[in-house]
Parts: C-alpha cells; structure tokens; sequence
C-alpha cells in the first residue's frame, strides 16, 4: 500500500501535473494565433507546410506547432477532395517524428531535461535519424500527393478561381511572445539551481522547477486574456482537444504505475523477459531492442510515461546515460519520440489533431485504420533508422 501510493503520488505529482501544465499551456497560446491567407493545397504548398511544422516542432513543441498549423493547413485544403492523407503524414512528422531535437520538441524529451539530460544532448545525438525520417516522409507524401492531386486537378482548380482570394496576416501576434516566455522557462528550469527543495507527499520537488510551471500558467493566463476573442473564433478554438487529451492522460499515469515499478524489478519481478530482451549476454544493452521495445510500448501506453520507464530501465542516471549510455540513451528517445506517431494516442498532439479535423467535419481514419497507415509507412523507415544507426 505504502508503495502504490507513493508511486501514485509521483506519477501524478512529478509527472502528469507538469506534463499536462506544459501541454495545455502550448495548446493554449498556439490557439490565439491565427494565420490568415489564402493558402491553395497543391502538393508543393502542403509539403512546404509540412517542411515548416517539422522546424517549428523543435522551438515550440509538437503540440504548439500542430495546434498553429492544422487550422491553416485544413483551410488550405477545404475544396480537395483527397484530404485524409495530408493529416495523417502531419500527424506523422509535425505532431511526433520531428520533435526529436530538444526537450522543448516533445513531452518525454521534457521528461527527460527534468531528469538531467542535457538541453542540447538530443540534438546533437538525433539530428541525422530525424533528417533521415522526416526526409523520406516528406518525399513519399509529395509522390502520394501529386498522384492523387492530378486526378482531382481540374476541378479544384475551377473551385479555386471563384474563391476569394484572403491577403496573407497573422494575427494574436502577441502569443509569440508568450510563446518565447514559455520557451525561457524551460531554458530557466534547466541551467538555474534555486537552492529551494521540499517535498509534497513524498515527491521531491524544486523551486526552479515550481516557478517554471507557474510561467507557464501565467503565459496560458495572459494569452487568454490578450487574445481577441474573434482570434480565437477564427481558429475554432475549443477546450475538447485538451480536456480529452487530459482525461486520457490521466489514466494512463496513474495505470503506468505498477508497469513502472515490475520494470523497476528488473530481472526479479514480472517484467524479466522484456528486461532480458535489452539486454546481451555479456550484460550490455542491446540498443535495437531498445528503440522497438521502447517504440511499441509509446505507441499505445503513452510515449511520455514509457520513455521513462525504460529510462529507469536503462538506469536512471542521466550522466551515465549522456556519455557511456548514449546508444542507449538515443534508442530510448528515438523509440518514445518516433513511434508516438504509432497511434492516436501515442502522443498528446496525434488526439489533438484528430479532435480538430473531425471537428471541422473531415474525415480521419479509425483508431485501427490508422495504424495501417504507420505500419504501411513508419516501420519500414524505423526498420532502415535501426540498421543505419542502432546496430
């Protein structure tokens, strides 16, 4: 008992409270800024979008960059006809894949700056894998997209000259500046000790890492407070995709509980034949493994809570895992970051996305639909990024 409620306490208290504090307050001020063009869907105009998310994903996160590009990129491509394809690879790379370079791009790479790795470890260390990946989606999709665009050429094109055309403004500029408080909190919580520590039942905590979720807040606070109400119309803002994502969430803290602690075991406890599946004979980590092991779980249990576990797993120790671990420490985020575009709900912004688009009344694949999608697509690259880099 004394276990589980301690346990409980951490995951909730440690984990999810900042987890979630971080998501919602990236939600939040992304969705005061609405971009205002006449954008058309040619395959060059979707691919470039794509090209821009997977930058944008690594200086305001996954979430802020699929939460301020799905709304123009669904305008865009309002008179197509074949549309459930652009979603899917956006979710594929913007909202998972490119996130990979620093602990701003994706909720376990955060997970892991609070546990010490180095804010710029993930970017020297992913930087070739990410390119590699992102490459050869963007490729694909502007193959796939000029095939289907071409059988649906002359009438979009026709449905395009009756529009009218929208000059090209951004407004709720002031979220950008939100956006880069957000962004110092993080950087402030990494490289500042504030010498204050306490704990809250039995979770140690610390003062930088208290203050940096109140900035958040704060920022989320003031962009709700200084956005104009009509920007926030114009994105159909809404409070589902977050209040879902939040509901989720939370069961899967808390139900990730006695996984983590039968991974802690190790060798002992429940969970031996995973532990024995990363590990060689002679007692070294088998990276590969890692990266699939850690992959699979992300896919369905949450790509934040299991890129700790198998962190744990793997140690615990960021120092050791920075420098002698760094194979194995490249493996773990790859896996969590990469393969949270597994399924809908391997990753915060993936049930995000989803919500928005369907909201919009376009269609999105099943749960189960999808995930043909990123095994027709996604393991065929994991599988070339595991012989190109892991082996």
């Amino acid at each position: 008992g004394g276990v589980a409620a301690g346990s409980v306490a951490h995951a909730l208290i440690g984990d999810y409270i900042p987890f979630i504090i971080f998501v919602g307050s990236l939600y939040t001020v992304a969705g005061g800024i609405h971009i205002r063009s006449s954008f058309t869907g040619t395959p060059l105009t979707n691919t470039c979008f794509l090209a821009l998310g997977a930058v944008l994903a690594n200086i305001m996160g996954t979430t802020g960059a699929a939460m301020l590009l799905i709304r123009p990129l669904i305008a865009a491509n309002e008179r197509r006809r074949y549309v459930m394809h652009t979603f899917v690879f956006f979710i594929f790379i913007v909202a998972n894949i490119a996130g990979s370079l620093t602990p701003l791009g994706d909720p376990p790479l955060f997970l892991g700056f609070l546990r010490g790795v180095d804010f710029f470890w993930t970017a020297e260390h992913l930087i070739l894998p990410m390119l590699t990946a992102v490459g050869l989606l963007l490729a694909l999709y502007f193959v796939m997209d000029s095939v289907l665009f071409n059988k649906e050429k002359d009438e979009f094109l026709l449905a395009e000259s009756t529009c009218t055309k929208e000059p090209f403004g951004v407004e709720g500029k002031i979220n950008f500046a939100l956006l880069g408080v957000i962004i110092g909190a993080v950087l402030m919580a990494g490289v500042w000790d504030s010498g204050m520590e306490f704990t809250v039942l039995g979770v140690h905590l610390t003062g930088q890492g208290v203050l940096r979720d109140v900035i958040f807040l704060a920022a989320a606070g003031l962009s709700l407070a200084l956005t104009p109400a009509d920007v926030r119309s114009a994105n159909q803002f809404t409070w589902e995709p977050v209040l879902e994502v939040g509901k989720l969430f939370f069961g899967i803290f808390v139900t990730i509980v006695p996984v983590l602690e039968m991974l802690k075991a190790g060798m002992a406890g429940a969970f031996a034949p995973v532990v024995a599946m990363v590990t060689n004979a002679d007692g070294t980590a088998n990276n590969a493994m890692y990266f699939w092991m850690t992959g699979a779980l992300s896919g369905f249990l949450d790509n934040a809570p299991t890129y700790l576990a198998f962190f744990n797993m793997a140690g615990g120790d960021a120092s050791v895992l920075m420098t002698e671990g760094a194979l194995t420490l490249m493996a773990i985020s790859m896996g969590s970051v990469f393969m949270g575009a597994n399924s809908y709900i391997g990753n915060a912004p993936n049930f995000m996305v989803v919500a928005i688009v369907q909201n919009r009344g376009l269609k999105m694949p099943s749960f189960f639909g999808y995930l043909l999608w990123s095994v027709g697509i996604l393991i065929p690259i994991f599988l070339l990024l595991t012989w190109l880099y892991l082996v």
